[in-house]
């Protein structure tokens, strides 16, 4: 499944004209195997030894690129680094209060929700957003030890 959304997301990149260089093509790879929601700084760990010329800002201008395009979505929690999603299918996230991983989790559509907001504030809906807070199985093993 992931090959397939690859070949997607590289289509996607040549028809609006975006040159795919291997840096590229590896923060791209990175972000579609990662289910971390990683910062730029980690996809820059991740890659560094590969790319030894690679910096920090090759890979933010690259996340703005595939930003630009519809590729992945910018995650903003609070005062923390931007994190990045490439998984462009509705769904929600939940953030652990202590660590701050973030987890996927899908639950049937919203939209009744934007329709009600329409109807109330007149408001023309274009998105919605649903964060949940909690704590993550390892810090709590970690509080009861």
């Amino acid at each position: 499944m992931t090959e397939e959304r690859m070949q997607e997301a590289l289509t996607t990149l040549k028809s609006s004209g975006v040159r795919i260089t291997p840096q590229r093509h590896a923060v791209l790879e990175y972000l579609m195997h990662s289910m971390n929601h990683p910062t730029a700084d980690e996809i820059y760990k991740a890659l560094e030894s590969k790319f030894p010329n690679m910096s920090v800002a090759t890979v933010y201008n690259n996340l703005r690129v595939f930003l630009d395009i519809g590729l992945v979505r910018e995650l903003t929690y609070g005062d923390s680094s931007s994190r990045f999603d490439c998984n462009m299918s509705d769904h929600y996230h939940i953030i652990c209060n202590s660590c701050g991983k973030i987890e996927d989790f899908h639950y049937p559509s919203l939209d009744e929700v934007e329709q009600l907001a329409e109807q109330v504030t007149g408001f023309n809906v274009t998105d919605h957003r649903m964060e949940v807070y909690g704590t993550c199985d390892a810090c709590q093993a970690e509080v009861s030890h």
